[in-house]
């Protein structure tokens, strides 16, 4: 069974949240086969803990926007800013600082899991008005 539709635009919205913050490396994961307490992962991350917090909060403000507003059930790692966890149960977002990205590979922890396309859509319209090139 893959994610649910919920988890799915949950995702979308995070990932988005992050890319307009200049995450870097952004991955959505289908973890649903795997997991049963989440559907989807979106990883991110930044080179500094203000990023990592300012990515952090966009996504909170992003997801609250909703027309079905989401609130994280869980949100760890704040204190420190190099990994932040937040749990909106159908999809959790994984915010790390580059050194624990590199670290704890969570990419490759999960490889098995289907990733799910994610484009960012500031490059997205770049490509519309530069003729896709």
């Amino acid at each position: 069974m893959s994610a649910s539709q919920r988890a799915l635009e949950l995702a979308q919205a995070a990932a988005q949240a992050a890319a307009d913050k200049k995450a870097e490396n952004i991955v959505i994961l289908d973890v649903a086969d795997q997991l049963v307490i989440t559907d989807a992962f979106v990883l991110a991350s930044a080179p500094n803990e203000r990023q990592v917090l300012a990515i952090v909060d966009a996504i909170e403000e992003a997801l609250l926007g909703l027309p079905e507003k989401a609130k994280p059930v869980r949100r760890e790692g704040e204190r420190t800013g190099r990994w932040v966890l937040l749990d909106y149960v159908d999809m959790v977002a994984h915010v790390q600082h580059t050194e624990e990205r590199e670290f704890y590979a969570l990419d490759r922890l999960w490889k098995d899991c289907p990733r799910v396309p994610f484009v960012d859509r500031a490059l997205a319209s770049e490509d519309v008005t530069s003729g896709g090139a």
